[in-house]
């Protein structure tokens, strides 16, 4: 496997790569976001370690560009940025997970472990339920032909729905596939996010498609 760390910090990137080398990783590095940007987009990677706060391209920006080019490449964000305003615009950005300095190594590897054995959802490009029509490469959404402005994280959510159709979710099913991590027990992130998604896809006609189903989870109901 192939992973690639955008770190500008030369003693972290380097303790990430050796460690990463030990367990059998092929690991290149690029030190600012430029250099980070160009060979996430224009090499064979599968999975991305990126900083935030980088010199030239800041980290948010390389990660949009990854999402936007390659939409299920595995992105593990690795900043010293630990405010919960900057978890949520990571989040939302498209990261598929969020490790704050300092850290544990062992806890990053079980991360990129966790993230790597996946499998790939490359082969479709495109999913239609429920009368929703979802491009995961340009990611565009449209409802009965509308076009439906989904942040990153609601259109992540949406696509798992979608690929689960009629398929009862656990919110504990749904935390480690759209986010990528365990939040405390007692966060309500997906109650959130669910009600976000219900408020843009109801219409005049019909209300959203997405059922609770209490205590068990929630379900995109496809007649």
């Amino acid at each position: 496997m192939d992973i690639l760390v955008v770190e500008d910090e030369t003693a972290i990137a380097d303790f990430v790569q050796r460690g990463l080398e030990a367990e059998g990783y092929s690991v290149a590095c690029a030190h600012d976001g430029d250099d980070g940007e160009r060979q996430a987009l224009g090499s064979t990677v599968d999975l991305v370690v990126l900083d935030l706060m980088l010199p030239g391209r800041d980290g948010l920006s390389v990660l949009r560009s990854i999402r936007r080019e390659k939409p299920t490449l595995p992105v593990i964000v690795l900043t010293a940025r630990d405010a919960v305003e900057d978890k949520v615009a990571g989040l939302d950005g498209g990261a598929t997970d969020y490790v704050t300095k300092p850290f544990a190594f062992d806890e990053l590897t079980a991360r990129i472990r966790a993230h790597l054995r996946r499998p790939p959802q490359a082969e479709a490009t495109e999913l239609d339920a429920a009368g929703i029509h979802m491009d995961l490469l340009s990611r565009e959404v449209l409802l009965e032909r509308e076009p439906v402005h989904l942040s990153s994280r609601e259109f992540e959510l949406l696509a798992y729905f979608m690929r689960h159709p009629n398929q009862v979710l656990s919110r504990e099913q749904i935390l480690s596939a759209v986010w990528g991590y365990d939040f405390d027990p007692g966060t309500n992130v997906v109650e959130v996010y669910v009600g976000y998604l219900r408020r843009k896809l109801a219409t005049d006609e019909h209300p959203a498609p997405i059922e609770t189903l209490r205590s068990v989870g929630y379900r995109l109901a496809v007649r």
